[in-house]
């Protein structure tokens, strides 16, 4: 996929703005407060259908107005032209839009626009919550496999359930329980096993970026699937029931899976730099794009927002090289030219200068 015109209007400082990016390499210049991450994270929207910044969506909308939109002219890996938009108000509701087909279902949207993210807070990925390494993990399978959207959101309805059920232990049915613990353990091992087998085509290609961008290190990936090792999910659910029924809620199956991450036979947290972990998010996001690419044979939208705080000169070449080597739409924020002083190699770039949120190609 690759964005060929983008449309913003009433986003943040972004009244109404209308670009076309490079199809290989768009670097976007600008001082602090500018607007040049507002449109980094409108771009987001197309592809998540939220901010990166914020959990608030009326906190984007300009202040005088009731929605905001975002809409793109794009070409598929077929050759073929695409328009979509997104389109969020004050009152929380959304529209996606498909050639000029609106939906209610954002999947429909994000679907065809699978964008990755770099952000001074991708330290997160490593350093944050186990959720944060799950959100890495379903993102490759929602691209990459048509029926894991459907069995993560039956999983969900269903640990909704069990844990209303265990919220009255006391007073619960054992038939009725039986009958949704089981259906619950089935549809939580096949999670499991699409997420294991994610895993382990993603190790190979992220053993190659870890050594491209910590050579000095022995980094391994593995995955916790949620429960013990030994038994299976029933077997977990039936030995933990009595303490899930005081605690209110399950302690076992695929929503408390982790991707962990050792350096040296050290967890990496504990051993690496800010600058050595930022590191080892880019080698994780570089092997999804390769994986993603040669799965699908689709190629990605990357954005990079403020790339000279988090990365140093020969870092930004060497992530910008591979997914340019990719065949990846990049976008790159920087407050100074001087930041990118490599880019003057590459020919397929354009480069933009954003200023009180109006933005004009160099």
């Amino acid at each position: 996929m690759k964005l060929n015109n983008v449309q913003i209007t009433q986003f943040r400082n972004l009244s109404s703005v209308s670009f076309s990016p490079s199809t290989s390499l768009t670097i976007i210049r600008g001082v602090n407060g500018s607007g040049k991450s507002s449109l980094i994270e409108a771009l987001h929207y197309l592809g998540f259908g939220r901010s990166f910044r914020t959990s608030k969506h009326t906190s984007v909308i300009q202040h005088d107005k009731n929605d905001f939109s975002v809409f793109a002219s794009c070409t598929d890996e077929e050759g073929e032209a695409l328009k979509l938009g997104f389109m969020r108000s004050r009152n929380d509701s959304f529209t996606c839009s498909i050639n000029g087909e609106r939906s209610k279902k954002l999947s429909d949207l994000v679907s065809l626009v699978p964008i990755q993210l770099f952000t001074p807070q991708s330290t997160d990925l490593i350093i944050g919550s186990p959720s944060e390494r799950r959100r890495f993990c379903d993102w490759g399978l929602f691209h990459v496999k048509h029926q894991f959207q459907l069995l993560s959101n039956q999983y969900a309805k269903f640990l909704k359930h069990r844990n209303a059920l265990l919220k009255q232990y006391a007073n619960l049915d054992a038939s009725e329980n039986q009958y949704w613990e089981t259906q619950f353990a089935e549809l939580g091992e096949a999670l499991t096993a699409m997420r294991q087998e994610y895993v382990e085509l993603l190790k190979p290609v992220f053993k190659y970026y870890a050594n491209e961008f910590l050579p000095t290190f022995d980094v391994e990936l593995s995955y916790y699937k949620g429960w013990e090792k030994d038994v299976c999910l029933s077997e977990s659910l039936v030995k933990k029931r009595e303490y899930d029924g005081k605690i209110g809620h399950t302690s076992s199956g695929p929503h408390k899976a982790d991707l962990r991450l050792k350096v040296n036979g050290v967890n990496a947290q504990e051993l690496l730099s800010r600058g050595q972990l930022r590191m080892a998010v880019a080698a994780l996001q570089m092997s999804q794009t390769k994986l993603f690419n040669s799965v699908t044979q689709r190629k990605s939208i990357f954005l990079l927002d403020d790339v000279g705080a988090e990365l140093d000169a020969d870092k930004r070449e060497q992530f910008i090289d591979g997914l340019l080597e990719m065949d990846t739409q990049v976008f790159v924020t920087a407050i100074e030219s001087s930041q990118l002083g490599f880019i003057e190699k590459y020919n397929e770039k354009k480069m933009f200068h954003v200023e009180h949120g109006s933005v004009k190609e160099e």
